[in-house]
């Protein structure tokens, strides 16, 4: 019997989920209700509009790329991925904030499914619905590219798992075009083609696994002709780091320097004028912490391509200048997601599984309501991360 099937085959032995399916649409359907409802007490008390909602920061970044292109250097930090399903409604009579809203929660279905098939009947039940209403799940309905590159990698992974190559490449392709971090799905899944048994023995398994590499090139000929593209059109084979660095800042920097930089911004009072930023860059170092941690019990577990996918994320973000995005960052390390849902659904002993059970209940609820602030900050302007 091959690997996969002795994969399958443990799966199927697994104690399922009660109605597990049923509960992660259910899930979805409850937490896109509960950001909904923050979103009309937000249009409710601040008087704006549902285009102004859902339309702050990066957003516009992105309308101004569909309308116009990469008018502007410092667009070009912008995956063109969105820009171009955004145009594509547009020109038949959608607009761009209803398009990009649907897109996304389209995407957050798919990346919950995924997330479902990658812990299995019984964790990825709670993967999924942990995702759903993580802290940052805003951005999982307003048009930003979280949804649709979780949608796309997850399930790039789960193919990749199964040891169907070809879909996984076509699918990391598809990451690929919305965010940079598809750099890093890819080598990823070098490390995962490198690690995953195949049933094979001896050089034939090592024949197998190296096989699967080339795969690999499908991805990486999207993200290659991104640079080709901003080559031609910007005259630099590295336009996309300096739109960056000019923008936000996102330079080459010692993590110890990136630390250092970053403490001072989360000192209560260090924006006198935006008093809500100091608590999000608290943030952005726990969610640091985070990666840090998930990263090391992926290693403990062996689960290198894992550790290989959220620890390089982690290198990447401690590397800038100070720590900004990570917050989002996380919706995209499914390795915590499915390692919560493993730990919800763990024990042997019926008392233990019913003490987790009522933790995990509590953990959600209180990630719901962590939710419903930050759509708040963000449904009123505020800087969400």
């Amino acid at each position: 019997m091959t690997a996969t099937g002795a994969r399958r085959r443990r799966r199927t032995r697994e104690i399922p989920f009660p109605d597990g399916p049923r509960v992660v649409v259910q899930a979805w359907v409850g937490s896109r209700l509960l950001l909904l409802i923050a979103g009309l007490y937000a249009a409710w008390t601040s008087g704006r509009t549902a285009a102004e909602l859902v339309s702050g920061w990066d957003v516009q970044h992105f309308f101004l790329i569909a309308r116009e292109g990469y008018v502007k250097p410092q667009e070009v930090a912008f995956f063109p991925g969105l820009p171009l399903l955004l145009r594509g409604f547009a020109g038949v009579g959608l607009p761009m904030e209803l398009a990009g809203v649907l897109l996304s929660a389209v995407g957050s279905a798919f990346a919950a499914w995924g997330l479902y098939r990658l812990g299995g009947p019984r964790a990825g039940v709670v993967a999924a619905a942990a995702w759903l209403v993580a802290p940052t799940a805003v951005f999982t309905v307003v048009p930003y590219t979280e949804s649709l590159f979780c949608a796309f990698a997850f399930w790039a992974w789960v193919k990749a798992r199964d040891d169907r190559w070809a879909w996984a490449a076509l699918l990391a392709g598809g990451a690929c075009a919305f965010r940079v971090s598809g750099l890093f799905l890819v080598g990823a899944l070098g490390v995962l083609a490198l690690t995953q048994a195949t049933g094979l023995k001896g050089a034939r398994d090592r024949t197998a696994r190296l096989w699967r590499l080339p795969w690999l090139l499908v991805p990486t000929a999207v993200l290659g002709a991104y640079v080709v593209y901003l080559r031609i059109t910007q005259g630099s084979w590295t336009a996309w780091y300096s739109a960056q660095a000019a923008g936000w800042q996102r330079t080459l920097t010692w993590p110890w320097d990136s630390i250092r930089h970053t403490i001072p911004a989360i000192v209560p009072g260090a924006y006198p004028d935006h008093p809500g930023w100091a608590t999000i860059f608290r943030f952005e170092v726990v969610s640091l912490a985070v990666g840090v941690l998930v990263t090391l019990v992926c290693l403990v577990r062996r689960r290198w391509a894992e550790a290989a996918w959220v620890g390089v994320q982690v290198l990447a973000f401690s590397t800038s200048y100070w720590l900004m995005s990570v917050n989002r960052a996380v919706l995209l390390w499914f390795p915590l997601w499915v390692l919560l849902g493993e730990v919800a659904t763990g024990g042997r002993r019926a008392r233990s599984r019913r003490v987790r059970t009522v933790i995990a209940w509590v953990g959600l609820a209180a990630s719901a309501l962590l939710m419903m602030w930050w759509a708040q900050t963000f449904f009123r302007g505020g800087w969400a991360s």
